[in-house]
């Protein structure tokens, strides 16, 4: 009798299955798929039954580097992660044989596919555009395996050398070619102003000649031994019509 309960409650324990909040367990009974069963306690019958667990958790895969030529033949080195997890448990282990190794060798594929069809500027500027298209890509190829693909990112884009010293050197060039604008902008506006002042003040002669008193003024407080300035003509008109008048 005593033997009887012990192996009964062999049984009962062997029998009981505990399932986290963040797993399922796939049940196969005599290799038929019965289903995912949990989170929580369920039985199994012993020896008929076969039970696999699976994590539904969210998994951080870290895409390898990949020697990538652009469309515009630029050799980089590229790597990417990739956000991914199991939807559905029962066909994570019935479609594929190892979920996680599918979903790196197709992330790795689509990578190299992707950005060998857009040109290195597309590569460093538009990262946003091709991380969708990358999520886009996997994500469809992976659906039928019960994984969803919720996002991937590349991480860096590494160049050669010399395309590095190009790209400085072109950087340095419109940098270059802004200063010259800005400066060629500052000095129009500049002569726009000069020759609105001037066309006013040719409108009043004593303007003139206030303009010329200061700017007297204004060289004379430095500290020079002599001041050379020109003299206006018109101040030796009226001399010399007095001595013309006195001739005649």
């Amino acid at each position: 009798m005593v033997a009887v309960l012990i192996i009964l409650a062999v049984i009962l324990v062997s029998s009981v299955r505990i399932v986290n909040e963040y797993e399922r367990g796939v049940i196969f009974r005599l290799g038929r798929l019965v289903g995912a069963k949990g989170p929580g306690l369920f039985f199994v019958i012993p020896v008929i039954d076969r039970m696999t667990r699976m994590s539904l958790r969210t998994v951080v895969l870290d895409v390898p580097e990949q020697e990538v030529i652009t469309k515009d033949n630029v050799p980089v080195k590229v790597n990417a992660v990739c956000y991914f997890r199991v939807m559905d448990a029962s066909r994570a282990v019935v479609e594929v044989q190892n979920y996680g190794i599918a979903t790196s060798q197709v992330s790795q594929t689509t990578l190299r596919s992707v950005l060998g069809e857009v040109e290195l500027d597309d590569v460093l500027s538009e990262r946003e555009k091709i991380n969708k298209k990358l999520q886009n890509i996997i994500d469809t190829a992976t659906d039928p395996w019960g994984v969803k693909v919720s996002r991937v990112e590349i991480k860096d884009v590494q160049l050669p050398e010399q395309m590095q010293r190009m790209m400085s050197a072109q950087a340095e060039a419109e940098r270059d070619r802004r200063a010259k604008i800005i400066n060629a902008e500052g000095e129009f506006q500049a002569s726009e102003k000069l020759a609105a002042a001037a066309e006013i003040i040719s409108k009043n002669p004593v303007g003139i000649q206030l303009r010329y008193l200061h700017t007297l003024s204004e060289i004379a407080s430095e500290n020079n031994s002599t001041t050379l300035f020109p003299f206006p003509i018109e101040f030796m008109k009226a001399f010399i019509s007095a001595d013309k008048e006195k001739n005649k």
